[in-house]
């Protein structure tokens, strides 16, 4: 490719726009053109975010989505649900690659979509054409798209984790139970007293119990791979630690499966992704592990006692929970080496 791809970030200054613009700073290949923001609208971005001093001189604008497609290859929308469903259409796409970072096109039943995230779904005409950006599962549509729907932090994890044992139907699918655990981070950077230092130091939480939105997500992909309706328990956790997350997952084997058999289910499916480590028996991730990387690590432990597998993923929610995985997908889109600016390990200490 000779010329830079010409990149927009809409909602740069959340903790994932920071992030997304963090990567492409590096990324040979990009320009980025767009900084939007509502809240820091006529700010310097260095001003907003200072380990961008004197790195960049973009100043924060309106989102002008119609101006922006016009003048890009390729537009992150990193902003809350149901803003992208009613800003992004067919004449945005024949214009302009999007890859939304939020949650508007990631279901792909408008129903269930709307059911849970109570907010009208405005962008039907294209829902249909947005493809999941789970590239170790989707990685050839979303070479050929136009509208990926980046996927979900807890998501991603959990769905990674769990797909090969839920393909090769060596659980029963009625037992998973997913209990995952994530950094402040991933509550976003606007000001909320169950985030604040004082309340959430000191202490782990569950939350949205039984209501958590990645839910339907989850089921969607996995009852994909299986081929029939997947329902599951999910429950989050908020942990005082800046960036994170990790998602041990339970279910019930099938017949006499053992761990040479289910290493086998995973090496089938996960041999050739870049991204996903599967660590050896008895080793199990950490989320220092990953943190400023894209990798996925998973590790695995049979129960015989109980007949129960366990599956630990951990990954950095800001990275392949979000930005990495959208600048992966960015690579895919564009046919650009995957691993282009990401392919960094984890930052440690941390």
């Amino acid at each position: 490719m000779n010329k830079k791809i010409k990149a927009a970030i809409i909602g740069a200054t959340g903790y994932v726009g920071q992030e997304l613009f963090r990567i492409l700073y590096s990324h040979e290949l990009v320009e980025v053109k767009y900084v939007t923001s509502v809240s820091y609208t006529g700010e310097k971005y260095a001003d907003v975010y200072k380990n961008f001093n004197e790195k960049t001189d973009l100043i924060c604008t309106e989102g002008d989505i119609e101006k922006i497609a016009e003048e890009c290859d390729v537009m992150f929308i990193a902003l809350p649900h149901g803003i992208a469903s009613k800003t992004v259409n067919i004449r945005i796409l024949e214009k302009c690659k999007v890859i939304d970072i939020g949650a508007d096109f990631r279901i792909k039943d408008k129903t269930i979509y709307e059911n849970w995230y109570g907010v009208k779904h405005l962008g039907e005409e294209i829902l249909k054409e947005a493809v999941y950006g789970l590239s170790e599962i989707h990685g050839e549509e979303i070479r050929k798209a136009r509208l990926v729907a980046n996927p979900g932090c807890y998501t991603t994890c959990s769905i990674l984790s769990l797909y090969p044992l839920v393909k090769e139907n060596l659980i029963e699918r009625d037992s998973i139970i997913i209990d995952a655990k994530s950094g402040v981070s991933g509550a976003g950077r606007k000001p909320d007293t169950g985030t604040m230092y004082c309340e959430c130091n000191e202490s782990v939480k569950a939350y949205k119990v039984c209501t958590h939105r990645h839910t339907p997500e989850i089921e969607q992909e996995l009852s994909n791979a299986a081929g029939e309706e997947i329902k599951l328990i999910f429950t989050p956790h908020l942990v005082p630690m800046n960036r994170g997350i990790i998602a041990t997952c339970y279910a019930k084997i099938k017949g006499n499966s053992d761990y040479e058999t289910v290493k086998r289910a995973y090496e089938k499916y996960y041999k050739d992704k870049r991204y996903i480590r599967l660590l050896k028996e008895g080793k199990f991730p950490e989320t220092n592990m990953v943190k400023g990387s894209n990798y996925v690590d998973i590790g695995i432990g049979i129960d015989k006692r109980t007949n129960r597998i366990i599956v630990i993923g951990a990954i950095d929610n800001l990275v392949k929970g979000a930005a990495g995985q959208a600048v992966q997908n960015m690579n895919i889109m564009f046919g650009l080496e995957e691993s282009t600016a990401i392919d960094i390990p984890g930052i440690f200490p941390i």
